[in-house]
């Protein structure tokens, strides 16, 4: 395939966007070259500045999306998987999938799986880095059974891959189903979730990948506190962009609902549906 002129990735808060995570982590960490345009989350109404950017880009109005030159042509592909294959057919020496045909098999289905699974976990554990609210995950696990369910599945697929491949990650080396998963990574770690000693270790090591360190840091230095996307916590200072690390909504588990479930959870709080 001929290779493309310099593609654009059109990315929301690093903070709080795990459908943007993936592709970012994985072009970063494989050193896919990209320029980043971050699109702010605001409203989400149709007439929204986050809205009006995306106007003429992505037919869905939502990020990811990445905006590249394809046979003589612009183009924008608008979804996180679609944009993983595109890469991957892009650059088949980066082995953005696993070699082997039966790795590459399993690797696919559970890139499927979360990328429309999962919806307890996403409801109840909305990606945010910055936050530590350690409190929240074991209750939460322990009060819902489609949560401690979700939880128990990410766990089952990260101790089966990397039984088979030997790690480090869950085919070896770092691929599309690392970046996937890294944003439940995120999430895990963010909520204190509860985990077996083999996921925590593999936890620990996408974490410190390179492209998802990246990320991380990137998501630590918006300082950009947006309310709506903060179920368990409120701003310090309402006239200032601090936090409170210790303001735990009382609603706790039964009202959090994340960016990843806006694709089934429907609006809720004030969230809107349409973006990711």
């Amino acid at each position: 395939m001929k290779k493309t002129g310099q593609m654009k990735l059109f990315i929301g808060n690093k903070n709080y966007s795990s459908w943007s995570m993936r592709p970012w982590t994985l072009m970063r960490h494989l050193q896919i070259p990209f320029d980043e345009v971050m699109v702010r989350f605001d409203s989400f109404a149709p007439e929204s500045t986050f809205k009006r950017s995306l106007a003429g880009l992505s037919p869905t109005g939502k990020v990811p999306a990445l905006q590249v030159e394809i046979d003589g042509r612009m183009q924008v592909i608008w979804d996180t998987l679609a944009i993983a294959e595109f890469l991957a057919e892009l650059h088949p020496d980066r082995r953005l999938w696993p070699a082997q045909r039966a790795a590459r098999a399993r690797a696919r289905a559970i890139v499927a799986e979360m990328h429309s699974g999962f919806v307890a976990l996403r409801t109840h554990f909305p990606l945010n880095v910055e936050a530590q609210l350690p409190e929240l995950g074991p209750r939460i696990v322990h009060e819902r059974t489609d949560v401690r369910d979700d939880v128990a599945r990410v766990q089952e697929i990260w101790a089966e891959c990397l039984a088979i491949s030997g790690g480090p990650f869950l085919f070896g080396t770092f691929g599309i189903a690392d970046a996937f998963y890294a944003p439940v990574a995120s999430r895990f770690r963010t909520y204190g979730v509860p985990l077996e000693s083999s996921a925590e270790g593999y936890l620990a090591r996408v974490l410190q990948a390179r492209g998802v360190a990246e990320w991380i840091a990137g998501a630590l230095a918006e300082n950009d506190f947006l309310e709506f996307e903060e179920p368990y916590r409120r701003r310090a200072n309402p006239s200032g962009t601090s936090r409170s690390q210790n303001a735990i909504a009382q609603s706790g588990s039964n009202h959090a609902i994340g960016i990843d479930s806006a694709k089934t959870a429907g609006t809720a709080h004030g969230r809107n549906p349409s973006r990711r």
